[in-house]
C-alpha cells in the first residue's frame, strides 16, 4: 500500500502552520485596494448663476415679442403676420440663450480627477488629475450665496490647463471642502511633498 506525499502532490492542501503554542492562525480576509472612483458632482452650471444674463436676454425677448402690440397702439396698424411671427420666434430663441450658454459646459468632479467638457455641437473634454493641483480657491458673491451657487478655481501644474474655473456649482462649499481634502490625500499617496492648499 502506497502513501501519497503531500509535498509531491500539488492537489493536496497544504497543512496549516501552527504557532509554538499549537494554535492555528485565523485566515484574514483579503482587503481590496481602495481605488473606487467617487463622483462628487456631475452636470452643467446652474442657470440661476447667470442671473444677470437671464434678466438681460429676458428683457430683449419681451421687447421683441411685445413690439407688434406696441406698434398697434402707437401707429394704429398691425404689422404683417410674417413679421409678427418672426419677432415672436426670435424672442423665444433669445430667451433660451442663457440656457444654451450653461449647457455648453459640463463638469465631472471625482475623487481622482476633474473632467471639463465644452461645446454644443462639437465636444472637447479636458481632464485634470487631482495630484497635479497646486491650489484651489472658492468664490461666492452675496447674490450667488442667495442663489445657492458658487465658483471653484483650480490652479495646477498641468501644462494644458493651468487654471480651471468651475462656475455655477450648486451647494459649492461642501464640494470645495471635499475636493480640498481629497487633493491632499492624493498628493500624499503619490509622495508629493508640496501641499499649499488654502
Amino acid at each position: 500500500m502506497t502513501q501519497s506525499n503531500p509535498a509531491r502532490n500539488p492537489a493536496a492542501p497544504a497543512p496549516a502552520s501552527a504557532d509554538p503554542a499549537g494554535r492555528v492562525p485565523e485566515e484574514r480576509p483579503h482587503r481590496p485596494a481602495d481605488d473606487t472612483e467617487q463622483v462628487y458632482y456631475e452636470g452643467s452650471p446652474m442657470v440661476r448663476a447667470q442671473l444677470g444674463k437671464v434678466m438681460l436676454w429676458g428683457f430683449v425677448a419681451v421687447v421683441l415679442v411685445a413690439s407688434p402690440i406696441v406698434d398697434r397702439f402707437v401707429e394704429h396698424r398691425w404689422l404683417p403676420w410674417y413679421v409678427t411671427a418672426g419677432l415672436i420666434v426670435i424672442g423665444v430663441l433669445v430667451a433660451t440663450i442663457p440656457l444654451l450658454i450653461v449647457k455648453q459646459f459640463r463638469y465631472r468632479i471625482s475623487n481622482y480627477r476633474i473632467d471639463f467638457e465644452r461645446g454644443l455641437l462639437g465636444k472637447r473634454i479636458e481632464t485634470m488629475e487631482l495630484w497635479h493641483v497646486d491650489d484651489i480657491e472658492f468664490h461666492q458673491t452675496f447674490l450667488e450665496r442667495l442663489m445657492g451657487v458658487g465658483s471653484i478655481t483650480v490652479f495646477s501644474n498641468d501644462k494644458t490647463t493651468p487654471k480651471l474655473e468651475l462656475k455655477g456649482l450648486p451647494n459649492p462649499r461642501p464640494l470645495f471642502e471635499s475636493l480640498k481634502q481629497r487633493v491632499i490625500a492624493v498628493k500624499r499617496q503619490r509622495g508629493v511633498i508640496k501641499m499649499d492648499l488654502g
